[in-house]
């Protein structure tokens, strides 16, 4: 049914740019070609401007018909049902394999401990004293 609906959409379309083009605008148009025509200028004005009408009517309705069928048409899906059962995963994804992020920051700030400094002196000790831990279990450290 949406099919047909488009097919005669489209035709209407086309009908309706074919006879707007053909209309005579104040600069001439298309429609230039002398005063001898199958009608007068009056009657083609008023046989096009009435063509011009029902064309943009049915262009209307036909537009309605088809957000109508678009909407009662189609199911509403959410996007993660479309994933098969099979490729969902449990939660051990790759950032669930790196495990929990580490409480306090290296005590050699980075550099590994028998790296010894360029200039032969030896490197500050870094205290020693772990931070402290927070009085909820559940609360989120804030790194101060």
């Amino acid at each position: 049914m949406q099919t047909v609906l488009i097919v005669i959409h489209l035709l209407i379309v086309l009908a309706l740019v074919g006879v707007v083009l053909i209309q005579r605008s104040e600069g001439g148009g298309l429609g230039v070609g002398g005063g001898s025509g199958f009608m007068s200028a009056r009657g083609t004005a008023n046989a096009l401007t009435r063509t011009t009408a029902i064309l943009a009517t049915l262009f209307f309705i036909t537009s309605l018909g088809l957000g109508i069928l678009a909407r009662y048409e189609s199911r509403p899906t959410d996007i993660l049902d479309r994933i098969p059962e099979q490729q969902r995963g449990t939660g051990s994804g790759i950032l669930d394999s790196l495990g929990p992020a580490p409480a306090t920051p290296p005590a050699n700030n980075g550099v590994p401990s028998d790296a010894a400094p360029a200039n032969g002196a030896s490197a500050p000790a870094a205290p020693a004293t772990p931070a402290p831990a927070p009085a909820d279990p559940s609360a989120v450290p804030t790194g101060q």
